[in-house]
């Protein structure tokens, strides 16, 4: 039977790439943006797209029904859309807070929620969840997305204790800085979200140099590759990294916070 996914946050960067690598690998993909038109170029590929906002649960509805109705079943879903809200948590709005919440958090929770039924029943599936090696480390600016990555990473564990005995996984991809436009939304949110004669506009500039020298040299693509392996591996690992950078700057900020609080200090200086 052939494989069937669903991935979303699909018009560019590791969605993108993703659903790229798994229609070349024959599977039927159902790629999910709200961005259609950046979709076009998968459509080459033979990628079925749609338009998707995972905040707005019919449209999430929508695109589980139509995959389900055309293929009988759902074999993995790859929960990637996402973005950061940077900006000083005493200046960004709680409004905006929720936004945030609610398309990193809560549109994937919903898609689990609707593919998890027929993943049941048919006793096999996985639900990728794309969340960052933010999930386990702290940096000024980035209040709001990290609360959302270390929730997604907690979620996903909680998840996956849940659905193991019915043979279905949640598990966690943790990407690094990769060359991307990510950075360039993060901090023009960031810049968007400041007050008028904010005392935080310095900050901005201190931490996106830091961010930009931190950056590696990993493609969108190399993390679609990751992606493919979380989908596919026979025995899935509950996180995968990109790096060994990656890995052990997670280790480094969950065992020794006072190094990396000495690190965050840094940035601030």
């Amino acid at each position: 039977m052939v494989k069937v996914v669903l991935i979303t946050g699909a018009s560019n960067g590791m969605g993108f790439e993703a659903a790229k690598i798994f229609a070349a690998n024959n599977w039927i993909v159902y790629a999910g943006a709200r961005r259609l038109e950046k979709m076009a170029p998968l459509e080459n590929s033979g990628v079925k797209t749609a338009r998707l906002d995972v905040t707005d649960h019919q449209s999430n509805v929508k695109f589980v029904e139509r995959a389900l109705s055309e293929q009988g079943h759902i074999d993995v879903l790859i929960n990637n859309a996402g973005y950061g809200e940077y900006g000083p948590l005493e200046e960004v709005s709680l409004d905006t807070a929720r936004k945030q919440l609610e398309t990193n958090l809560f549109g994937a929770a919903d898609l689990a929620q609707l593919v998890l039924p027929s993943m049941r029943q048919q006793s096999s599936g996985r639900i990728v969840n794309i969340s960052s090696v933010a999930g386990n480390l702290y940096t000024p600016l980035g209040g709001w997305y990290h609360v959302t990555k270390f929730g997604l990473n907690v979620w996903s564990d909680v998840l996956d204790a849940e659905i193991k005995p019915f043979g279905v996984r949640s598990i966690v991809v943790q990407p690094g800085l990769t060359k991307s436009s990510w950075l360039d939304i993060a901090f023009t949110n960031a810049r968007n979200n400041l007050k008028p004669n904010s005392p935080y506009e310095k900050l901005i500039g201190k931490v996106s140099q830091f961010f930009q020298r931190a950056s590696s040299g990993a493609t969108s693509a190399d993390l679609a590759k990751v992606f493919y392996r979380a989908a596919t591996d026979v025995k899935p690992k509950q996180r995968y990294f990109n790096s060994i950078t990656d890995r052990l700057t997670v280790y480094l900020a969950r065992n020794h916070p006072k190094i990396w609080r000495a690190i965050v200090d840094r940035m601030v200086k």
